[in-house]
């Protein structure tokens, strides 16, 4: 299956995929890339593990490895699988994905409850702002009912009784880290940390601006580090990339 793209994108939810669409075009004009999304039911519970299980089901028959990438809860998930099925994944992007995989926006959510007395409503309100910088009233109010749905969509393994914690530490392929000087859920401190485990062929990026869904706001700088990096490591994109590149000019 994976012999039809070279890179699969990883989201966690069907709400918040929107804000991917641009990073994932912009790359899509340069490459083969599919787009893989976790559903879950209401009747379901929260399971990082059951999303990893069903993108191996995704992947099983695969010969071929892919460049794996998410943002966020889909790319801890992304971080997940890499580590448990080293063999399918070629290469590893993560953004906005803290050294402490579980530190996602809905952690910072659960632990303000927890901290404040305060509504579910103001809490999503004030992650609104922080996540996507002061917007206008009626988009902040689309903003804050579109987090509200990915408390229930997301397999995040927090809640108001617990906060859990993922394991710390790197992988076996080559893996690019990319964070944003104003993002307030994974700091820049948070994204340095990840120095502790990254290997001579592995890179970090942090991008000047755009808060958490800096890939959103700047689809093209992020594309474009992201494309360098895959070349480094794929001679077959570098080909495939000029391909594109010469014949989109004869156009």
């Amino acid at each position: 299956m994976s012999d039809s793209f070279d890179v699969l994108w990883l989201s966690a939810s069907s709400i918040l995929q929107r804000f991917d669409r641009p990073l994932v075009q912009y790359l899509s004009r340069h490459m083969r890339i599919a787009h893989w999304e976790y559903q879950q039911s209401q009747d379901e519970g929260s399971s990082i593990d059951q999303a990893v299980e069903l993108l191996y089901e995704f992947l099983e028959y695969s010969d071929c490895s892919v460049h794996l990438a998410g943002h966020g809860m889909g790319g801890a998930v992304a971080l997940s699988f890499a580590r448990r099925y080293p063999q399918k994944v070629r290469s590893l992007t993560l953004l906005a994905v803290s050294s402490q995989p579980a530190n996602t926006w809905h952690a910072h959510y659960y632990f303000q409850r927890q901290l404040f007395s305060i509504s579910r409503e103001q809490i999503l309100a004030s992650s609104a702002r922080s996540l996507f910088g002061n917007q206008p009233p009626h988009t902040a109010k689309k903003l804050v009912a579109a987090l509200d749905k990915d408390l229930e969509q997301s397999p995040t393994p927090h809640s108001l009784f617990k906060l859990v914690y993922l394991p710390k530490g790197g992988v076996s392929m080559p893996m690019m880290i990319c964070g944003c000087k104003t993002d307030p859920i994974v700091s820049s401190p948070a994204l340095y940390d990840w120095l502790n485990w990254l290997k001579p062929e592995d890179k970090l990026w942090e991008c000047p601006q755009g808060y958490h869904f800096f890939h959103y706001f700047y689809p093209q700088e992020v594309g474009e580090q992201m494309l360098h990096f895959w070349e480094r490591h794929d001679l077959h994109l570098v080909k495939a990339s000029a391909l594109t590149f010469s014949s989109s000019i004869s156009q």
